[in-house]
């Protein structure tokens, strides 16, 4: 039996929505630690040219001047058979496909999802892959991660550019998070990296957000693991 073929039937599904060097790594892994959670890491953002395709054809004139026709299209037609095409049944196929090649959920999995820090690099597309989220995936969960622009820009990469124009990155990708929660804040939850590293209750919005119990003795152990990305590369 093929990974593909394997039944899957997840509970929830939860999303990490954020820019490098955040502390996602870590979201990500108090996630993990959660029984039957199956968060992966980051994928180059493959989920934006599903979002784009299932976009193109809900955004699509030729199918709606199609169905106001009521037409229904013949072998020698130039859009044959477009009219049965419906965003949909598109939009569902493409997130199932996602979630069996990307997300790969084994069977006794319950929660999927990834983290990923490119979600701000399309402005215009960003809504549409949360909304592509929301419609497609069983009970979504964005979690929007922030951490102080400062300590960003002394992190990783970042300290090798330019501290204005690092903060202008940061501030642009918050700026589209804010609005998408304000427009969807049921939908959504916001952490703040320099918030729950003061300690396990601070992580206690997370699991209620998640409908998760909280397990202040797991979240300390998590807490305790060093991280092993961070650590220097060996000369």
């Amino acid at each position: 039996m093929t990974q593909s073929d394997r039944p899957f039937s997840l509970q929830k599904t939860v999303f990490i929505v954020t820019y490098g060097r955040s502390g996602s790594t870590l979201v990500q892994n108090m996630l993990n630690a959660m029984p039957g959670a199956c968060i992966r890491g980051e994928n180059e953002n493959l989920l934006a040219p599903f979002a784009r395709a299932w976009d193109m054809l809900r955004s699509s004139e030729q199918v709606a001047k199609l169905r106001d026709a009521n037409r229904t299209t013949g072998s020698s037609d130039p859009w044959f058979g477009f009219e049965a095409v419906t965003p949909e049944h598109f939009g569902a196929h493409m997130a199932r496909a996602f979630t069996e090649t990307v997300l790969r959920p084994a069977p006794d999995t319950r929660i999927a999802g990834f983290k990923e820090i490119r979600w701000a690099n399309d402005p215009l597309l960003f809504p549409v892959m949360l909304d592509f989220i929301r419609a497609f995936f069983p009970r979504p969960h964005i979690v929007f991660n922030l951490r102080d622009h400062a300590a960003v820009c002394r992190s990783g990469w970042w300290n090798t550019m330019d501290p204005n124009r690092v903060t202008r990155i940061l501030t642009e990708a918050e700026d589209l998070y804010a609005s998408y929660a304000a427009r969807h804040p049921g939908a959504t939850l916001t952490l703040r990296y320099d918030d729950y590293i003061k300690g396990p209750d601070m992580w206690r919005p997370l699991f209620t957000y998640l409908g998760e119990p909280f397990d202040p003795a797991r979240v300390k152990q998590v807490l305790s693991r060093k991280l092993t990305h961070l650590k220097p590369k060996q000369t």
